[in-house]
């Protein structure tokens, strides 16, 4: 059993909220805490190096805090509502309260847990027409995001073939324990090809502005089925994660579907988002931005086995999700 920093037990008492919930949970990831307190959530970033990205001080997390609610706004903008200090008022801690921040938290509005993208799948209740309106929003988004020469080089071969090397160093430790020897080998062997044989095609989408300021993170979870669909959550602690090719982007929720083997779906969505963005390019690379997005799932499961603060349990589901991601990787191939 992990045992919790001083400042998140106090967080789970009610007590230290302004609007009182009955009652509060915590979820974690590997970089942050999240409060669940009823009608709102608060999120807090653990002070963590993970190399990818940079936590260690309170004026960085902070700073992310920020970005995150800046980032967010763009597809989900009447969930997140600012950024709150948590401060010491009486020897107990509090959130919103007054006087210095001791640290810092994202406040947003609770989304309904059963509107869940990946909560609707296994229940069979995600129709066609609903996952044309995500496609449509991610074309609308797409349309408008931004991109200039520094994000356009982020869809660089160098860049890609970086993104991808590390992949596959960060996973060397994992080998035999979430990945086959010979998965792994078989994976890294098509991404090198691949790279090799389309230079021209990745050279063409950088000129062609498809390289955007992303999500970043676009996988079932991160869809809400309110009355305007919420995408939430996207990478706002790297850049260089989110800035990428929308076929990337598509790629990520295409793949998701697959896993929940809703095929159909998936088609559904890569059809929708062609037709009306013109982008058949994006049919040529599916497939590898497929392998790679699960890969990346893979590694990002992987990574939670490390983590002290996670529970056997939760290491136990996070060891089978990372071996499915990978199996689904190999796939692709």
């Amino acid at each position: 059993m992990s045992i919790l920093p001083s400042t998140v037990e106090a967080l789970l008492k009610p007590q230290a909220y302004p609007h009182k919930p009955e009652k509060v949970e915590l979820v974690q990831t590997q970089m942050s805490f999240i409060f669940l307190g009823g009608e709102y959530v608060y999120k807090i970033k653990k002070p963590v190096n993970l190399g990818y990205l940079d936590y260690t001080t309170l004026e960085r997390r902070h700073f992310f805090c920020e970005q995150e609610v800046k980032l967010n706004r763009r597809l989900c903008p009447s969930v997140y509502l600012a950024v709150v200090p948590v401060v010491e008022e009486k020897s107990e801690l509090r959130i919103e309260g007054r006087g210095k921040a001791i640290e810092y938290a994202v406040k947003m509005k609770q989304l309904p847990q059963d509107r869940m993208m990946d909560v609707l799948l296994p229940r069979g209740q995600v129709a066609p027409e609903m996952v044309v309106r995500v496609g449509e929003k991610l074309v609308c988004f797409h349309q408008k995001a931004e991109t200039n020469q520094e994000i356009a080089a982020f869809g660089g071969l160098d860049v890609i073939r970086g993104n991808c090397d590390e992949n596959f160093a960060q996973t060397e430790k994992y080998i035999g324990l979430t990945i086959f020897r010979a998965r792994y080998e078989r994976i890294k062997g098509y991404t090198d090809d691949f790279i090799k044989s389309n230079a021209q095609l990745f050279g063409k989408r950088v000129r062609e502005g498809r390289i955007k300021d992303c999500h970043g993170d676009l996988h079932a979870a991160h869809v809400c089925f309110i009355d305007d669909i919420c995408i939430y959550d996207c990478i706002e602690f790297n850049d260089r994660f989110r800035y990428c090719d929308v076929a990337s982007e598509i790629a990520f929720l295409a793949m998701d579907l697959d896993r929940y083997h809703r095929m159909g779906l998936s088609r559904h969505l890569v059809n929708t988002y062609v037709k009306l963005s013109h982008d058949a390019e994006i049919l040529s690379l599916l497939g590898f931005y497929k392998c790679y997005r699960a890969y990346v799932r893979g590694k990002v499961e992987s990574f939670k086995l490390d983590d002290p603060l996670i529970s056997q349990d939760e290491k136990t589901r996070a060891l089978e999700s990372a071996r499915g991601y990978f199996q689904l990787a190999e796939s692709y191939v």
